[in-house]
């Protein structure tokens, strides 16, 4: 039975985690897998919780964070090169960039030689996080890590193209495209009484859009662009919305201040929410019920994978609005079952104006987003993917 080694950059909510928990649990009995995880960082949602439900477990590599510390990363190296030797996986499997990183750097010097070394590119850090001499430093990493691998899992074509194109971290015949796989269904399920739910907690009327964001609040997310965007909708007087920012991090005090800078009125957990234009509800673990209970879900992020928000919001049948980043316009036809938009403000205020606007259009957006994410991202096609280059890289 082929042992499989999974390790995650850190147990946090995001595509990783999800894809981790639903390949570990679902693979099959033909595996045998052990997972390895990084820890959370502050301001994020631990999600333990998905592994929990699925009845796995992670096992925690000390000193691995998300951030670069020589102290911390060398002896996350040291832990993953023990387990290596101790577990001998026929195959490795790292997902995210400093998992990634010190998993294929400890396969390379571990006495035990593993068969098949396997990175998933979740996203990259070569756009938007880091300075261009970084960003240069790490892409030489990732072509000599990419050198050592025996495949690269990319999760859209657009990805593939990046890195293969753009970046050279491997010639295409290397990188396979695996788009993300999730358990939709739960959604689509009991929208009305949902929405009821959700709108009765913050004194919503029915009538009132809802626009919902959801992700880290961290510099790469541009929650700023989004937040500019919603001032010019309420400077142009438009109908009564309101807006829903769900999650947490380090810019969260910033963005608050940011927003009341824009004269729009805030509203935070344990507030009177009545006159809020814009309530920040930090982590939320119903994401079901607060899609079913908006009407819009956005996204406004500089640099994606492909973003499981809006996945998310689109299998609920809500109509999404996003910037053109990571893999959005391998599932969404801008204007057909969702609205691409270019990282522009007044062009992104143009087009949530309409939405807002215009309930015929969003349920039309909706309707369609619903079907296209449900037959593209189900968790078995996923599973099946990943089984098939499993196979194909032990040629079994």
């Amino acid at each position: 039975m082929p042992r499989v080694l999974r390790i995650l950059n850190r147990i946090n909510v995001g595509g990783p985690i999800y894809n981790v928990a639903y390949l570990s649990k679902h693979i099959g009995s033909d595996y045998e897998t052990r997972i390895l995880v990084g820890n959370v960082e502050p301001g994020e949602a631990n999600a333990s919780y998905i592994l929990e439900k699925m009845g796995l477990f992670g096992h925690v590599v000390p000193g691995m964070f998300r951030s670069i510390s020589l102290k911390n990363d060398i002896e996350a190296f040291r832990f993953i090169k023990k387990e290596i030797e101790t577990f001998k996986p026929d195959i490795i499997h790292t997902h995210a960039a400093k998992a990634g990183a010190l998993g294929r750097l400890a396969s390379i010097f571990a006495g035990h030689k593993t068969k098949v070394v396997v990175h998933t590119y979740h996203g990259n850090v070569f756009d938007g996080y880091f300075s261009p001499l970084k960003s240069m430093i790490f892409i030489w990493i990732e072509r000599f890590l990419g050198y050592f691998s025996t495949g690269i899992i990319s999760i859209s074509k657009a990805q593939k193209v990046e890195l293969c194109n753009k970046f050279g971290i491997a010639k295409a015949d290397k990188i396979h495209v695996v788009p993300l796989g999730f358990e939709l269904q739960h959604f689509g399920e009991d929208l009305s009484s949902k929405r009821q739910k959700f709108r009765s907690e913050f004194g919503l009327a029915e009538d009132e859009v809802v626009v919902v964001i959801t992700g880290r609040l961290t510099a790469i997310k541009n929650h700023k662009l989004f937040l500019e965007a919603v001032a010019i909708c309420k400077q142009r007087n438009c109908p009564s919305f309101k807006v829903f920012v769900v999650g947490d991090g380090e810019l969260m005090d910033e963005l608050v201040l940011f927003t009341r800078e824009l004269g729009l009125v805030v509203g935070q957990s344990g507030e009177n929410l009545a006159n809020a234009d814009v309530i920040f509800t930090s982590w939320r673990r119903d994401i079901d019920y607060i899609n079913a209970g908006a009407d819009i879900g956005a996204l406004s992020s500089i640099n994606e994978g492909t973003p499981v928000s809006i996945i998310e919001a689109m299998a609920s049948g809500i109509a999404v609005i996003t910037t053109k980043v990571g893999g959005v316009e391998d599932f969404i036809n801008n204007g057909e079952n969702g609205i691409i938009c270019e990282q522009d403000i007044v062009k992104f205020a143009e087009h949530l104006e309409k939405l807002i606007l215009d309930k015929s259009l969003r349920t039309s957006l909706g309707e369609k987003a619903k079907v296209a994410v449900s037959q593209q991202f189900d968790y078995r096609r996923l599973v099946s993917d990943v089984n098939y280059l499993y196979k194909r890289l032990l040629k079994i």
